[in-house]
């Protein structure tokens, strides 16, 4: 019933574009928006940039709060809905007005919603294949959430990061702006590198955040991080070592008690079964931060002890974890079927499932933990649509900064290198030393804040690369 009355409330929003697209602003629904200023409002794209179907782009604008030099068109990533984007403060707010959008098919922006629940997107996404068995049930998982988008197989092709592009500069082109600066953290990172590509002269300056490389993105996004997530986990095992010892006095000791709680699955967390193929997912890391490594080594006690068969209490976060696990509601707001399908029209992927098995196969004995999970196959193996045109190449002309840290457990530091060779005149800035996905504005990043900000401020860039030191 629900997916019905999606597709009829998508079909209705396909009409005939406008000679001359322009944003309807009104006051903001979301009371932070609001309260910061912002005004809202919404633009009729073109579907395919092609035809004469639109859609509605959601679009926030919150004014420069001092002298304007310019807009600054903001996105955090995901991808998924951005336009609080906008509520970012400190010196940038100051000279730019703040533009951001939700992403076609995202929060405000037609969403696309194939009834995905919770529990059964996460056990296609986060879910290892230790084995033969647990692999067949990933493979039945992703297909069973392909075949739910089947009946938005009309809209599926034109959910690429090219047309969210395209719908950037259709919002730079309602405001009157000639050229537009970006800032954009993951995601949006590489969103702005598209978006650099397709539209190089009509970007000012342009700061791309945590990008993943320019081959990367696409249904094998995650396809190289198995090794970066094992060094991510041992240096928040170095960490427990130093801070907690409950887990080993040395990293080798905490790994150690790691491999022994995989040795021991499945067992019970409370009335919570935790098996091999769950457990990868359990322990990624996103940032190096005292407090996240704090709860990952309460976490981890909890597994030792329940893997040795006591009686245990996950903490409230493992609980939550948990529970979305389990859950069979259907949360729009997540957007797990617009991602799915961000992804699956940027690339094609392979249709015959053993080639994800003999990927896996090839790799255990290089990425024994994370490696499955990295490799794991994704519903565009089985997704009702093709991608509608050929992937972004990126290679460009142009200043900007590219800015990464070392052990990004989410978007390997090499391919990041990758997207700074690929824009010509760019410089890189990196956080040395640090497992972190999303640099600028994180904590202990003063080094790299200042870079930042004297680029989209005053226009300079650093002589050359720089590496920032990660606070000890």
């Amino acid at each position: 019933m629900i997916k019905h009355f999606l597709a009829a409330s998508i079909a209705a929003s396909l009409v005939c574009p406008p000679s001359q697209p322009a944003i309807e602003w009104h006051d903001c629904q979301d009371a932070r928006l609001a309260a910061a200023g912002a005004r809202c409002g919404e633009i009729r794209v073109p579907l395919d940039h092609k035809g004469d179907r639109t859609i509605s782009v959601a679009v926030a604008r919150r004014p420069a709060t001092g002298h304007k030099r310019g807009s600054l068109l903001v996105n955090n990533g995901g991808p998924g809905p951005s336009l609080d984007a906008v509520l970012l403060d400190g010196p940038l707010a100051g000279q730019h007005d703040l533009v951001a959008i939700d992403p076609r098919f995202f929060g405000r922006s037609t969403p696309l919603e194939c009834g995905w629940s919770t529990g059964d997107y996460l056990r296609s996404a986060q879910f290892a294949s230790p084995d033969r068995r647990a692999f067949d049930e990933s493979v039945a998982a992703a297909k069973k959430l392909a075949a739910r988008c089947e009946p938005y197989r009309d809209l599926l092709p034109h959910g690429s990061t090219r047309n969210i592009a395209r719908d950037l500069d259709a919002v730079r082109a309602a405001l009157g702006e000639p050229r537009i600066s970006y800032l954009g953290w993951s995601y949006g990172g590489y969103l702005g590198a598209v978006y650099l590509e397709m539209f190089p002269s009509r970007v000012d300056r342009v700061v791309l955040d945590s990008p993943v490389g320019p081959d990367a993105y696409g249904p094998a996004l995650t396809r190289e991080t198995g090794k970066v997530d094992a060094a991510a986990l041992a240096d928040w095992a170095r960490w427990a070592a130093v801070h907690n010892g409950q887990l080993g006095a040395t990293t080798a000791e905490v790994l150690s008690t790691v491999d022994d709680i995989a040795a021991r699955t499945p067992f019970q967390v409370g009335e919570y079964r935790v098996d091999a193929a769950m457990l990868p997912g359990l322990l990624l890391t996103a940032v190096d931060t005292d407090a996240f490594y704090a709860e990952l080594t309460a976490q981890v006690r909890v597994l030792r002890d329940a893997a040795r068969g006591l009686a245990v209490t996950p903490t409230p976060e493992q609980a939550e974890r948990f529970e979305l696990y389990r859950s069979q509601e259907v949360s729009a707001e997540f957007g797990f079927s617009a991602g799915v399908a961000n992804r699956c029209a940027d690339r094609a992927a392979s249709r015959d499932p053993e080639t994800y098995w003999r990927d896996m196969e090839k790799h255990r004995a290089a990425e024994p933990f994370f490696g499955s999970l990295a490799r794991q196959i994704t519903p565009c193996a089985f997704w009702p649509a093709s991608p509608a045109e050929p992937p972004t190449r990126v290679d460009v002309a142009h200043p900007a900064l590219v800015v990464g840290a070392t052990g990004d457990p989410a978007a390997p530091y090499p391919g990041q290198q990758a997207m700074h060779a690929a824009i010509h005149g760019s410089r890189m800035v990196t956080l040395d030393g640090a497992f972190r996905h999303g640099v600028y504005r994180s904590e202990g990043t003063n080094c790299v804040s200042e870079i930042v900000e004297r680029y989209l401020l005053d226009g300079v860039l650093p002589a050359g690369d720089v590496k920032c030191a990660h606070r000890a």
